[in-house]
């Protein structure tokens, strides 16, 4: 495939059409994140999976995707941006095609991992593109609060998405829908995107990096989604994080001595990227968890139906939007990034904080919107500059790998906040019906107590979301020092003096 060079020091006029593709490939990866999660009871009782295995649609998309990440964004990085992108959106489109025509369970579950896998590829290649294409301040604001707002609500997108697919054409039209998607992006990248000549990483594959940090972010992501089946005193969850461990800091050490590593440390130990990725990760955690305790709390307690319920998740939508491209592109220019993500998790706390007064005659309009509507506020004021400060500064032959770092953290951060939060309140909705089982004499009585407990222990788990928030606010506050975006564009050059060119500049106001 050809890759037109273009002088990063004159704008591509096409820029901004390949924002609409790079932007249309983004949201098919992240509302395929949820989607299926609608569909998924029509699709097990279809193809006969077991209740023991049904975890496994959502856990294989999450292991091959989360697991694959760095190694897709260095893949990116040596084999140019535009080819990996394209290449990741027809795999996609060919997985998507291959999961809905699925008459078994294997077929299914091999679909699912095929997504992931090439998910991994377009991801990073997608943000690495914006950052390479948009270096001017204001438009790089524009182009990433549009970036972030997708990200952010992608997932609640999804449940809409899949909740009217469902209820009115099939389940495995939650899978067909990517194909036009992919299709659509695909061609526009290729005849639209001029990817920046200089910057391609000519080094070789770090093989040892890729083994240990893709079985190592297996390992983890499965220590969490089996912690949530089958407890954390598992003999199997034990071992899974305990592999995780050993695995990631035998990553660390290897990065550290190899020549041409996959995830140069010098991606991470950046302060303020540093921050980013572990800030973002703990935000995506309380989200998550989040999408999970509402979507179950509208259609089991509230008694709403799959549409009605991805409906009701659109006021964090419009907040999620109106935060990312009003609030944050508008400011990211003027004030320092911290003092737009620190507020906007800490907006998002107050908002989840509210959830905490849950009850099973909750008003709809009276809490969970307003409730919604500071999460969205304050997530899409905090991701967009999230998204645009996780790519800031760095060499071009590591862009790729450093929107590898995004994606990963929010993949990792879902698959923790699933199952952190899911457990949490798990024990929490037991502790209850044994506490009150003994007063529930009477049918009705029981059934209350059911609906009861489920949102005691819903409530249990937000609470922890709000900390973690909170926590995420604090990092954000502390590690991200950098002033506003000053529209440095990502440094080029051959790889000498990389530390300088990591140095993001601070402006002074």
């Amino acid at each position: 495939m050809s890759q037109s060079p273009v002088t990063s020091l004159a704008p591509d006029p096409k820029r901004w059409r390949a924002l609409v593709f790079i932007a249309l490939a983004q949201l098919m990866v992240v509302l395929d994140a949820t989607i299926v999660n609608i569909a998924l009871p029509s699709a097990q009782e279809d193809l006969g999976i077991s209740e023991g295995n049904k975890q496994w649609v959502i856990t294989a998309y999450a292991l091959a995707f989360g697991g694959l990440l760095l190694f897709g964004g260095r893949i990116a990085d040596l084999w140019g941006r535009k080819r990996t992108f394209v290449t990741g959106l027809i795999g996609f489109a060919a997985a998507s095609a291959l999961g809905g025509a699925a008459g078994n369970e294997a077929m299914m579950l091999g679909a699912r991992a095929l997504q992931g896998v090439f998910g991994a590829l377009l991801a990073p290649a997608a943000l690495s593109l914006l950052a390479v294409m948009f270096t001017e301040a204001k438009e790089r604001a524009k182009a990433f609060g549009i970036y972030g707002a997708i990200a952010g609500g992608g997932g609640a997108v999804g449940l809409i998405l899949g909740g009217f697919l469902t209820e009115y054409l099939n389940w495995r039209w939650t899978f067909f829908v990517n194909i036009p998607f992919a299709i659509i992006a695909a061609a526009g990248a290729y005849f639209v995107i001029r990817e920046p000549s200089e910057g391609r990483n000519r080094s070789p594959l770090d093989i040892p990096g890729v083994v240990l940090s893709t079985l190592g972010l297996v390992a983890l992501v499965y220590g969490f989604t089996r912690a949530e089946s089958n407890g954390w005193s598992d003999a199997v969850t034990v071992t899974m994080f305990v592999a995780s461990v050993v695995l990631l800091a035998a990553f660390v050490v290897t990065e550290a001595k190899v020549k041409s590593p996959l995830l140069p440390l010098r991606v991470l130990t950046e302060r303020n990227r540093g921050g980013v990725y572990l800030s973002l990760g703990l935000a995506i955690i309380a989200m998550f968890g989040l999408f999970l305790f509402l979507t179950y709390y509208l259609q089991i307690v509230k008694g709403y139906s799959p549409v009605k319920t991805g409906f009701a998740f659109l006021p964090m939508i419009f907040g999620m939007i109106v935060g990312s491209t009003q609030i944050g592109t508008r400011l990211m220019t003027r004030v320092a990034p911290r003092l737009l993500m620190a507020p906007g998790f800490l907006l998002a706390a107050v908002g989840m904080l509210l959830l905490t007064q849950l009850e099973i005659d909750t008003s709809y309009t009276g809490l969970i919107l307003p409730a919604q509507l500071m999460l969205g506020l304050g997530m899409g004021t905090a991701f967009m500059p999230a998204m645009s400060l996780a790519t800031y500064g760095v060499e071009p032959r590591d862009a790729g790998v450093a929107s590898a770092m995004v994606n990963t953290s929010q993949q990792v951060g879902g698959a923790i906040g699933t199952a952190l939060l899911n457990t949490i309140a798990a024990s929490a909705t037991s502790a209850y019906i044994t506490d009150h089982a003994a007063s529930a004499t009477t049918p009705a009585a029981q059934k209350l107590l059911a609906a009861q407990s489920m949102v005691e222990g819903y409530t249990a788990a937000i609470w922890w979301a709000v900390g973690i928030l909170v926590v995420a606010s604090a990092i954000a506050a502390v590690l991200i020092n950098t002033g506003a975006d000053s529209g440095t564009p990502v440094a080029s050059g051959d790889g000498e003096g990389a530390e300088d060119a990591l140095k993001i500049p601070v402006v002074a106001h």
